[in-house]
């Protein structure tokens, strides 16, 4: 890894100003990766080490609910880098062994494995987990969608199922419908929400998401909770609504949302209210920092405390709680927040963060019902935009949302 500084000036330093050798990153994941990139691109040549409970290098989880449970793509595909360049990275390798502990004050980090791992510098970027229904573990054909592995047993199943429920119509609950129409099955889609994704994107959008989704097939039971799963013989055969209906099912997906991964964290001292609590550098203490699904913190130009369960953050905030780690002078984290969907022939892509109080306004660069681009205003300013089947308008409200995060005064933490 060719570096053109003198050796002296490659060393970095945290909070303290003390001597940074050695960095440890749990979570093997995007956040994780990226900020093990962004530690060597700053010219960081100490010691540095991944730990991640799976067994598999960083991997990309997007194409999960998509391509990979469609069949369109390979295992290895979804590999967010390829052998050699996770070489360059010279990092050591901890995969298949979870956290399990940590010790902010001698600075050492607990293994599943019994080992203890010494840190100058540490970043959590453990992600989350799936949520389950209570009854979930008594019966087979029942599903959550996190990891790679979660995703090919499920499409082993959905190859050989005639009927899928989907319970929670969020991201991956609507993304998965999807799937499941275009693979042929019978798909059913429950929400005690009025419409899909209503939380993320509002009740107008997620009403047209609803109609795509009817247009296509899906049995739509909205506005109505689950009850129970039914059962024979330990295999799932269906839910009971809160209604009194009740939904047939050969294979059940659960996707009602997460919790992040710190339960490793307690007793650490570390604040873990909805995630590791951090400030606006992405600092949860003396030499540690946190990124990704896992991380709340301050974000200025929003001037209030967010955690983030979106790809791009993810990478984004890997590389600059790295930074935040290294340099003491690091500047705040303020992204414009990016998300999107893909559901059959529409793509929805989301600059900034919605909320229900917002004004909604049709852009004028709109074509149809099938194209269309929104802003949503909040005090007279642009907060947030969204483009459906429209990527280059989506990249206009972008500039807006970060005009209106440039031009706003900042908003210092509590």
């Amino acid at each position: 890894r060719p570096d053109p500084r003198p050796r002296d000036v490659r060393r970095a330093s945290v909070t303290t100003g003390s001597s940074v050798s050695s960095v440890v990153v749990v979570g093997a994941s995007a956040a994780g990766l990226a900020a093990a990139e962004s530690l060597r691109r700053a010219g960081f040549d100490g010691a540095l080490t991944l730990v991640g409970d799976e067994a598999h290098q960083p991997y990309d989880r997007p194409p999960l609910s998509k391509q990979v449970l469609k069949g369109e793509w390979s295992p290895e595909r979804v590999a967010l880098r390829r052998p050699d360049g996770l070489a360059k990275l010279d990092v050591t390798w901890r995969l298949g062994v979870a956290a399990i502990g940590l010790d902010v004050a001698r600075r050492e980090i607990r293994l599943a494995d019994g080992t203890d791992l010494a840190y100058d510098g540490l970043v959590i970027a453990t992600g989350v987990s799936a949520r389950h229904l209570p009854s979930a573990t008594d019966v087979s054909g029942v599903h959550t969608l996190r990891t790679l592995h979660d995703a090919l047993t499920f499409r082993d199943e959905l190859l050989s199922a005639r009927r899928l429920a989907v319970v929670g119509a969020g991201f991956l609950g609507s993304e998965v419908a999807a799937v499941g129409r275009e693979l042929g099955l019978d798909v059913t889609l429950v929400d005690p929400l009025p419409a899909p994704m209503v939380r993320q994107l509002g009740l107008h959008v997620g009403g047209l998401i609803a109609e795509l989704h009817k247009g296509r097939g899906v049995d739509l039971r909205l506005g109505v909770g689950v009850r129970r799963l039914l059962g024979k013989a330990g295999a799932v055969t269906g839910l009971e609504l809160a209604d009194d209906t009740q939904v047939e099912a050969d294979v059940v997906l659960v996707g009602v949302g997460s919790t992040p991964n710190t339960k490793w964290l307690d007793g650490s001292g570390l604040n873990t209210t909805n995630g590791v609590v951090c400030d606006a550098h992405c600092r949860a203490a003396d030499g540690v920092v946190a990124a990704g699904d896992v991380a709340s913190w301050f974000h200025q130009g929003l001037g209030r405390q967010v955690r983030l369960e979106h790809r791009t953050n993810a990478v984004e905030q890997g590389a600059a709680a790295a930074l935040a780690l290294m340099e003491p002078d690091a500047p705040p984290f303020t992204p414009v927040p990016f998300f999107w969907t893909d559901q059959y022939d529409v793509k929805v892509q989301v600059y900034g963060l919605p909320e229900p109080g917002d004004e909604v306004h049709r852009s004028t660069a709109s074509l149809s019902d099938d194209r269309f681009a929104l802003s949503f205003v909040r005090g007279g300013r642009v907060v947030a935009g969204l483009a459906w089947n429209m990527p280059k308008e989506a990249l206009r409200l972008r500039a807006a949302v970060a005009e209106t995060f440039r031009t706003t005064p900042t908003r210092e933490e509590p």
